[in-house]
């Protein structure tokens, strides 16, 4: 099996021992993306549809690297820093994953950055 490293300045670099995603055997497995500005570095500031929004872009830029797009995503991880965003999220998330791929989401204590939301992907590359 070969293993090939995605890396792209459209979005946040790894800042740690990890890639932005891996591509084996026709899958991408991305790493989660929270919504850090890849131009400057900043976390963009805002509700959560606004740090939603940047987290897509992060996430789209990603797949576009990686050779695919959000339409071949088949499952996604979404973690929200409080329950309380989920409706607002979802309706961000809806405008990107329109094929309903498949979806765990939950509240966790706290994310890097002090973040509202982090997402990550497995999609087809086709």
């Amino acid at each position: 099996m070969s293993m090939k490293v995605i890396s792209t300045e459209k979005a946040p670099a790894a800042i740690g021992p990890y890639s932005q995603a891996i591509v084996a055997n026709g899958m991408v497995f991305a790493s989660g993306q929270i919504p850090i500005v890849p131009a400057t570095g900043e976390i963009a500031q805002g509700d959560i549809r606004v740090q939603a929004e940047q987290v897509m872009k992060n996430v789209g830029a990603v797949l576009e690297a990686a050779g695919t797009s959000f339409e071949k995503v088949v499952k996604t991880t979404c973690f929200l820093s409080d329950m309380a965003d989920f409706a607002a999220f979802n309706e961000v998330y809806a405008n990107y994953f329109v094929g309903k791929p498949a979806r765990s989401c939950v509240a966790v204590k706290a994310l890097p950055k002090d973040v509202l939301c982090e997402v990550e992907v497995v999609a087809l590359v086709e």
